[in-house]
């Protein structure tokens, strides 16, 4: 499967890659770059980044994943304040007249 047009990379090229630089040095911190890299191609538009993390996802020799590649856990996802105090408005005082 064709996973980015631009540079014409298959999913059998992501997997090659992978097991190519896990062989040469089992302690590498593979990333898409690398991959890239590895096939004497550059990334061209992005639009194929989520399937291109996903594949790499997929391969059993990926090892650990630096954080890019790792899935996302929404643990902040009950904070409404987006990262704000909750005073982040300023008060409205009223004057006597």
């Amino acid at each position: 499967m064709i996973v980015c047009h631009c540079t014409q990379i298959s999913d059998r090229d992501i997997h090659a890659a992978i097991d190519w630089m896990r062989m040469s040095d089992p302690q590498t911190i593979i990333t898409p770059g690398k991959i890239y890299h590895a096939l004497g191609k550059r990334a061209d538009c992005g639009g194929c980044m989520p399937l291109f993390l996903d594949t790499m996802r997929a391969c059993d020799k990926l090892g650990v994943a630096p954080p890019i590649l790792r899935t996302r856990t929404d643990s902040k996802k009950d904070a409404s304040h987006e990262g704000r105090r909750q005073s982040h408005r300023i008060p409205e005082r009223r004057t006597a007249l």
